[in-house]
């Protein structure tokens, strides 16, 4: 796939708008089966919060073909006050997050963040980051919050996460949020994550080699990300997933200069 031209732009047509909503659902509602409650008989994942004049839409494109989007999702001062929150984020619905307000902090917030399948060990990620870095540094975005998949249902098995990661010294040393108990998660969770093998090995302390799910994974290596707080179950997903911090300065040295560099060749082709 080296030859292939990459890029990214945010969508400012129906068709990339229509771009973005076909590859969340391909992922979410296709390939994860999320959106099995919810009849969408045109196969587009789409909310309320997507035609905000706050939020934007960042695509990738491998040559012609739209191959990853995630949603960017900037302070809303109607959200904000319809919800009763400091912020205008939608996380704002779930989780207070005043604590982490300043004057000189700016947030915004990342999510359906998702490249389709046969892509996802290409260099599509990369690019799906550095578009969503470029395009916040350039709006005076200082912190991402947002909330990373688990991949389950399971609240043992979310929590089993959250101790995964705190053992790599994942979570935040500065912040910290509450988020409400998950008492809309099943009782008789349909995706576990971790093996009963692997589920009694953390049972003796034992919590090298245990996997972590992709998404906190990933944002944590290649974006520095801390997480701020115990699982939150996503009653719009019915997954668990884990709320997240990056501070867009303290990014990794490495994912910068790669992002510069993407970003470079990006106005070199224009």
């Amino acid at each position: 796939m080296t030859s292939i031209h990459w890029r990214w732009r945010v969508a400012t047509t129906q068709r990339e708008m229509d771009d973005a909503a076909r590859i969340r659902w391909a992922v979410f509602g296709g390939e994860l089966g999320l959106m099995a409650g919810q009849g969408a008989p045109s196969k587009r994942e789409v909310t309320c919060f997507d035609t905000l004049d706050t939020t934007l839409h960042v695509l990738v494109y491998a040559g012609t073909e739209p191959v990853g989007a995630l949603r960017l999702f900037l302070p809303n001062p109607q959200v904000a006050a319809s919800q009763g929150g400091t912020v205008g984020l939608e996380m704002e619905q779930r989780v207070d997050l005043s604590g982490l307000v300043r004057p000189e902090r700016v947030f915004a917030e990342p999510s359906r963040f998702c490249v389709l399948e046969p892509w996802r060990r290409s260099e599509a990620v990369t690019w799906l980051q550095a578009g969503m870095y470029v395009e916040s540094w350039r709006r005076g975005v200082t912190h991402w919050i947002a909330s990373a998949n688990l991949e389950t249902d399971s609240r043992e098995d979310a929590l089993l996460s959250w101790r995964v990661a705190a053992s790599r010294g994942w979570l935040s040393p500065r912040w910290q949020v509450d988020v409400p108990e998950p008492w809309q998660a099943p009782a008789h969770p349909r995706s576990p994550f971790y093996t009963p093998e692997e589920r009694a090995k953390a049972e003796q302390g034992a919590m090298d080699g245990l996997r972590l799910p992709r998404a906190p994974s990933l944002f944590a290596r290649t974006l520095g990300a801390r997480f701020i707080a115990k699982p939150l179950y996503d009653t719009y997903f019915q997954w668990f997933t884990l709320p997240l911090i990056i501070a867009l300065d303290e990014i990794p040295a490495d994912s910068l200069t790669r992002f510069h560099t993407l970003d470079n060749v990006m106005r070199s082709a224009s």
